[in-house]
């Protein structure tokens, strides 16, 4: 009738999250300062930040597509409560109290200290070398449809018949970033990844890799004006560790090298 097993004997001694587990324990007992001076002693207790960062790790790790479906894999699924840190009889958050408590934390620049722990532990292991660095971006297709990609200038037009997801017929139109913008979200701009592919509206992110041993030493998003990569490659070299006490002209000089890679000469 009754089972004592725990989440913690279900989960092989070899997986790899135990390491990520371990790694992740270290660097949030290390923020627990941070995270007291973000939470009030009064009022309904919230999630706490520990198991809301653990969450979030597994998102990323098993590509999650959507917070609710995370808090259904909570669920039932004991990897992902072991990982967390929840019991067999916890019960999981709704997923508008985990939403909110995550904009709290990004606000709060959580993230940004979260991984600057895991470079230090990175440069503790001496795994980041500061000879051969990478910067390749990509393009993030922002959260607003073409539908609100509209003319700058355009008068106010009559109310359609469905407001919530109206006709709009925008074929033979001449559309670009000097001309129109998006009524949702106004900083997201028209790209495309290349000849022959459509146009959407997105923004540019890039990631600084450390060649040696293939780490990620820093991020950017940008907005996708055409020239990103190099500004992203020059703000992310700047502000790295052991590089930015260079000066700027040499930094400079040397980006063309670091971006040659993605294009292959």
């Amino acid at each position: 009738m009754f089972s004592y097993l725990s989440p913690e004997q279900r989960v092989p001694l070899d997986h790899p999250l135990r390491a990520v587990r371990q790694m992740a324990d270290t660097i949030l007992a290390q923020l627990s300062q941070v995270f007291s001076k973000m939470y009030s002693d009064i009022g309904r207790r919230s999630i706490p930040p520990e198991k809301l960062l653990r969450a979030l790790l597994l998102q990323v790790l098993y590509t999650v597509r959507s917070e609710r479906m995370l808090m259904e894999q909570l669920e039932y699924n004991l990897l992902f409560r072991w990982f967390v840190g929840l019991n067999m009889d916890e019960s999981v958050w709704d997923v508008t109290v985990f939403t909110k408590n995550r904009e709290r934390l990004l606000k709060g620049d959580i993230a940004k200290k979260f991984f600057e722990q895991v470079l230090k532990q990175a440069q503790a292991l001496d795994l980041m070398s500061d000879e051969h660095f990478t910067v390749d971006g990509t393009l993030l297709e922002a959260c607003a449809g073409l539908k609100s990609f509209k003319r700058v200038d355009d008068a106010e037009a009559a109310p359609p018949d469905d407001p919530g997801n109206p006709t709009v017929d925008f074929h033979g139109e001449k559309r670009s970033n000097q001309t129109h913008q998006s009524t949702t979200d106004p900083d997201a701009m028209l790209a495309k990844k290349g000849a022959g592919k459509e146009a959407k509206l997105s923004y540019s992110g890039h990631v600084l890799m450390e060649n040696r041993n293939g780490l990620v030493a820093d991020v950017e998003v940008l907005q996708d004006n055409g020239t990103a990569e190099r500004d992203a490659a020059l703000v992310m070299i700047e502000r790295s560790q052991g590089i930015s006490q260079l000066p700027l002209e040499p930094i400079k000089l040397t980006t063309p090298k670091i971006l040659s890679k993605r294009r292959g000469t």
